[in-house]
């Protein structure tokens, strides 16, 4: 009786496919390698630069006044602050720094040190020491509220008060957190930022952001503002993952020291959001901090400062209102010409 064994492939095919997966690879990286220098010669720095302890920090700074700090959220750049409108009203009677934080836009992250919320608090108040902003009213929205409640904690006497949108403040179970995570490793995060995970966001760019919006709709301006191959760089994505990996055991950090914050706190949510929930985190800390109100504003979703950016702006008039004046030596508030130099864009 004859046995029929499998045949086993031979080693000319097996080595075949791992050179033409090899080669598929390459020409991946390649092509997003050549898509990133192109997206940032298509969008060039629209601020300042400033080195910070070895990071070099991307900001603009605009308008007259007292100072107001912005901090973005997640996988997008300091423009979403002047897309939403809410850079251009404060810039009325306000001096507006905007961050990009490190790893976003054109901000440095370097790989020898662990980028926490408690690390970005730290250089940004030091860039903020560097710049000369005296005690402002921090904005945050998303994972930018991370940040901001960091400065809050760490900071306390350089922070007036804070206004935190769409935050995330509480650890729970986050299936992003699951599906971002492998992108954050060291070796194998490299290969899939540089491969698949950049064509991947082509994919899915357009619909996670119109889920960010809802109930509420994208702009159709949008991706004008915000172009879409800039966040789709292999440094942006390295960024997004990492912060995505840390975020849980950043709100865990924090979440004890919430009750000593006793700073004047504003806390907006967008009934709809479906990226955090506004119950078991806006109301909840709204709960726990002993000076904050809160606004749930009806038929928005995440990106609910774009909706309500009069109202954002208005709370941190609420704030200056509502805390002791702050003052320089000759007695006014610093202002756009005391502002000292920082390195050009190029």
């Amino acid at each position: 009786m004859s046995h029929f064994l499998p045949k086993r492939k031979s080693t000319p095919t097996v080595v075949a496919a791992l050179a033409a997966a090899a080669s598929t690879a390459i020409a991946a990286a390649i092509w997003n390698r050549y898509k990133a220098k192109q997206a940032e010669r298509d969008d060039p720095p629209i601020g300042r630069f400033i080195d910070v302890d070895g990071v070099r920090l991307h900001y603009t700074d605009t308008g007259r006044g007292p100072c107001v700090v912005l901090l973005h959220g997640n996988t997008v750049l300091l423009q979403d602050f002047e897309a939403s409108g809410v850079t251009g009203m404060l810039a009325k009677d306000h001096r507006v720094i905007s961050f990009d934080r490190p790893g976003f836009g054109y901000s440095e992250r370097p790989r020898n040190r662990l980028w926490t919320a408690q690390a970005q608090a730290a250089l940004l108040q030091r860039a903020l020491e560097l710049l000369g902003a005296d005690r402002p009213v921090v904005i945050g929205h998303s994972w930018g509220t991370l940040v901001a409640l960091s400065l809050a904690v760490d900071s306390p006497a350089q922070v007036r008060g804070l206004v935190l949108v769409s935050g995330y403040y509480f650890p729970s179970a986050r299936l992003d957190v699951a599906m971002t995570a492998p992108a954050a490793m060291p070796v194998v995060g490299d290969v899939l930022r540089y491969t698949a995970s950049p064509f991947a966001g082509r994919l899915l760019m357009k619909k996670t952001v119109q889920a960010m919006f809802a109930p509420a709709s994208m702009p159709e301006a949008f991706f004008g503002s915000m172009p879409r191959e800039m966040l789709l760089r292999p440094s942006q994505i390295r960024a997004t993952s990492e912060d995505a990996a840390l975020m849980i055991p950043a709100a865990a950090q924090l979440r004890d020291h919430y009750p000593s914050i006793d700073m004047p706190v504003r806390i907006f949510a967008g009934a709809g959001d479906k990226v955090v929930d506004p119950e078991s985190h806006s109301a909840r800390l709204h709960r726990v901090l002993p000076n904050s109100t809160l606004d749930v504003e009806p038929d928005a979703g995440h990106m609910v400062h774009y909706k309500i950016a009069a109202l954002i702006c208005a709370a941190v008039s609420d704030i200056r209102a509502h805390t002791p004046h702050s003052a320089t030596a000759d007695g006014s508030d610093r202002s756009d010409s005391d502002q000292p130099e920082a390195i050009a864009a190029s």
